[in-house]
């Protein structure tokens, strides 16, 4: 006996509600193994694959490419063989969810005077969403107003929160603005159109590239970044990790670099300094419970990602060492999930990795603070001693921490870096794993 289940879009993390479908990989017809992935779906922040819970065959798409899906909403219909564990389901499946019958729904009709817009449509440069179009119908936007739209979804595709945004601004009342009384020319907020020739070539930024760009340019905008510099004497670490990598890797099977050592330094000091932990919400500041570090990684195509590890100074050396590397390794795989990079309370950026010595990172919003850690070198410097001072050779690094000065002084700012630098420089050369 042949029955149906309707394969659901899964939560995936506290704070994502949806996704956009960017691929099937499965068509109506083909057979589907329990967890094999039969779409690709694009969040705000990663991409993943919704695999089967049951094995059978696809019958029927309810989305197509580029569509918003609600978390909880049935993608496909996949034909299964019936069995006591799996029930059809009891209801007729749709995309949409129909209204109680007990609740009356007004018909509101317009004034006669006022003109119907016409509903919106997709073109050949725009794709508009079925969820797009019915937020544009129920607020009245014309075709007009919504091609002028700036979108950040894949491809430039306008996004649920891109038309909300637009309807909320949309229906403030006008800023009534004083005449300029200079003869300067104003500063417009579009950007200066680029001139090309037959020669130059255009690259399409990709999806990651466009959503990177419009976090950092957010980040900028909201946050006022003020920088603190250290240099630290890593000398210890250095030496440690030489005699004991080798020992490391045959036993946990796991490479020892010098990141997670950094890691567990920087949990440290945001025990010490709680008011690093937090987050900006309006007048309001959130002071977080737990420490979950981001650690910018490489993704396959060259950008960064910042996944988190979550109640880092809770964990080991040996710990933070597998988390790091799982998380580097599934990274650049492009297998990290939504909830790996939900959470960060303070991240972590190695601008060592590409030589340079010192950086100024931009938050990762809603947190409060980033850290650069630059590439270390092997320099000449003043060893002081009870006989005196001599002149030695000595690993040391630049910490760059970029804050937001709107909660964090100077002080403050300071003081947690130096911090993170006399962990580190405190390093216990007889340290076992």
């Amino acid at each position: 006996m042949k029955t149906k289940f309707e394969l659901k879009l899964p939560k995936m993390g506290e704070s994502v509600a949806e996704a956009t479908l960017t691929s099937w990989l499965k068509e109506v017809g083909d057979s589907i193994e329990e967890d094999e992935a039969v779409l690709e779906i694009a969040t705000d922040k990663v991409d993943s694959e919704v695999p089967s819970e049951v094995t059978g065959v696809l019958v029927e798409k309810l989305f197509e490419i580029d569509d918003v899906i609600q978390v909880g909403q049935t993608i496909a219909i996949i034909e299964i063989e019936a069995t006591d564990g799996v029930e059809a389901p009891s209801v007729p499946v749709s995309k949409t969810v129909d209204p109680p019958t007990d609740v009356v729904i007004a018909s509101v009709e317009a004034p006669l005077s006022e003109s119907v817009p016409t509903p919106v449509q997709s073109s050949e440069n725009r794709f508009y969403s079925p969820l797009v179009k019915n937020i544009a119908a129920a607020e009245n936007i014309t075709q007009q107003e919504l091609d002028t739209v700036v979108g950040s979804g894949k491809d430039g595709r306008v996004t649920k929160n891109d038309i909300l945004k637009f309807v909320e601004n949309r229906s403030l009342p006008p800023v009534k603005s004083e005449p300029i009384k200079t003869t300067k020319p104003t500063k417009s907020s579009n950007a200066v159109p680029v001139s090309l020739n037959g020669e130059d070539e255009i690259i399409e930024m990709s999806r990651m590239g466009k959503l990177i760009a419009h976090h950092m340019l957010e980040s900028v905008q909201t946050s006022a970044h003020v920088q603190s510099f250290i240099e630290a004497d890593v000398t210890k670490i250095w030496n440690w990790r030489k005699k004991a990598k080798d020992d490391f890797i045959k036993r946990e099977g796991e490479n020892l670099t010098f990141t997670p050592i950094f890691l567990e330094a920087v949990a440290k000091a945001l025990k010490d300094f709680p008011m690093l932990n937090i987050s900006v919400d309006g007048d309001k500041i959130i002071k977080r419970k737990n420490i979950n570090l981001g650690m910018a990684a490489a993704l396959a195509d060259g950008n960064l990602i910042v996944p988190v590890i979550k109640n880092a100074d809770q964990l080991n050396l040996v710990g933070m060492s597998k988390a790091v590397n799982d998380l580097a390794r599934r990274a650049r795989a492009g297998q990290l999930k939504p909830d790996d990079i939900q959470g960060g309370t303070y991240t972590v950026t190695n601008v060592g990795t590409f030589g340079s010595i010192m950086g100024t990172p931009i938050i990762n919003q809603p947190q409060v603070g980033i850290l650069a850690l630059g590439a270390i070198r092997k320099v000449p410097a003043v060893i002081e001693t009870s006989e005196g001072d001599f002149i030695g050779i000595r690993y040391k690094m630049f910490l760059s921490h970029s804050y937001d000065h709107r909660v964090i002084n100077g002080a403050l700012g300071g003081q947690f870096v130096k911090a993170v630098a006399d962990y580190l420089e405190a390093w216990d050369s007889n340290r076992e794993i």
